[in-house]
């Protein structure tokens, strides 16, 4: 059976009960990331150089569309759904949490392993054709900034059912208690110096944003009234955070900014998620009923197929259209950024980016439908070792890249891979399996 026919057979055997908006809010947000990454690109070559240059730091105007284009909040959420109604049934059944985190995280790593091994060997390629260490750094950097996201996403799962316990107990009090460590944790790291503290928001942020998938899923954002009341308190105190605080109006991270809203998240990001959240929720009857309509679910099954390969790979593809460009002596981007003609170039940079995309997208999608893992529930400490060895390497490779003065991180490079085979995410192949039976 071709892909094609399986995703069309998957989206005709939808459960009538399904919430089909949760995968259709999945792929929004995905999609809104990948254009927004690729509008963010104001690259320009020069005298056979590349110039460097991100839209936002170039043009302070757009700063307020990131309150709309910085959906990783809604990203969260969904997630939050999700992996409550996972969770909940793995209990129901009677199954452990190593086997449960295993199978949770198989489909989000995995995709990753065939991205590192491109960019390892692409790098190395590369530096022995003289290629700048500089230069692949800053691509390596670019290429890899969905991993970081990527792994702040594992760790929220990883802490998912510790977030539903503490939802079923005290429910919005735990929504609360997240914004207000959030708060401390930058006033900590803000006010008082205590740098390393800001980035434990990467728990108190987006695990309070994933404990409103908590809420939807039980019901305690009912009506279009309350969901817009959510929306109204998380936009009023956000607007107040970045009037009256320290907080830029950017939602994104910036190099000229003194202070990110996103590196590490700033309880801005909470906020910003209550308001996100109770903006797309209101929406959700008539989204759903749109869904209902055979070819509009269908084109949500079929990027929801695909998202891991499209969302950590449509980075690399926008390296790979620059470096041809620069190759090729600047076709295509000796276009003054922010000029009338760069802005009517949009539509043709995004056609071409998006058929890289594409074609990676169909090189590498298979590497995100692992073959079901039918080996006995694996220890609690396998999976989570593998959950650490992954994020701690993809932190890394996104904050310094792949390269430095003596040539490839080789160690951060094999880290994640380490954690995946220590942490047992990789069935053993068959032949090795019997032999072990």
């Amino acid at each position: 059976m071709s892909l094609l026919d399986s995703m069309r057979s998957l989206a005709e055997r939808t459960p009538a009960d399904r919430n089909r908006s949760v995968d259709a809010l999945r792929a929004f947000s995905i999609l809104v990331v990948v254009f927004g990454h690729w509008s963010m690109a104001a690259v320009e070559v020069q005298d056979g150089e590349l110039v460097t240059g991100h839209l936002l730091e170039m043009a302070t105007w757009t700063h307020p569309v990131t309150w709309l284009l910085q959906v990783m909040p809604i990203f969260f959420v969904v997630g939050g759904y999700a992996n409550g109604v996972s969770w909940r049934s793995s209990r129901r059944k009677g199954e452990t949490y190593g086997g449960w985190l295993r199978s949770r995280i198989r489909r989000l790593i995995i995709p990753v392993l065939p991205l590192l091994i491109v960019w390892t060997i692409g790098g190395w390629v590369g530096l022995r054709l003289g290629l700048d260490w500089r230069m692949l750094q800053t691509a390596s950097q670019v290429a890899l900034v969905p991993t970081w996201f990527l792994a702040a996403y594992v760790v929220i799962v990883t802490l998912a059912p510790v977030g539903l316990w503490l939802w079923e107990r005290f429910g919005w009090w735990s929504i609360a208690a997240g914004v207000l460590l959030a708060g401390v944790a930058d006033l900590l790291s803000l006010g008082f110096g205590l740098v390393p503290v800001g980035f434990l928001n990467y728990v108190f942020v987006w695990g309070t944003v994933h404990q409103l998938g908590y809420a939807w899923l039980d019901g305690q954002l009912g009506g279009v009234g309350k969901r817009l009341l959510l929306a109204a308190i998380g936009l009023v105190a956000t607007i107040v955070l970045v009037t009256a605080g320290p907080y830029p109006v950017a939602m994104v991270g910036l190099d000229t900014a003194e202070v990110s809203n996103s590196y590490p998240p700033r309880v801005t990001l909470a906020f910003l998620g209550l308001f996100q959240a109770g903006l797309v929720l209101s929406l959700e009857q008539p989204l759903r009923r749109w869904l209902d309509r055979p070819r509009a679910w269908f084109g949500v099954v079929a990027i929801n197929a695909q998202i891991m390969t499209l969302y950590l790979w449509h980075l690399t593809a926008m390296v790979i259209v620059i470096g041809l460009s620069l190759v090729t002596g600047g076709i295509g981007l000796r276009i003054e950024p922010l000029s009338a003609a760069w802005w009517w170039s949009r539509p043709l940079w995004f056609l071409i980016v998006g058929i890289v995309t594409l074609g990676l997208v169909a090189l590498m999608g298979r590497f995100e439908r692992p073959a079901a893992d039918t080996r006995p529930a694996p220890a609690a400490w396998r999976p989570v070792l593998a959950v650490i060895g992954v994020c701690a390497g993809l932190g890394l490779l996104a904050a310094i890249g792949i390269a430095d003065p003596d040539g490839l991180n080789g160690f951060i490079l094999t880290l994640p891979i380490i954690g995946v085979v220590v942490g047992g995410l990789l069935r053993p192949p068959a032949a090795l399996a019997g032999r072990r039976a």
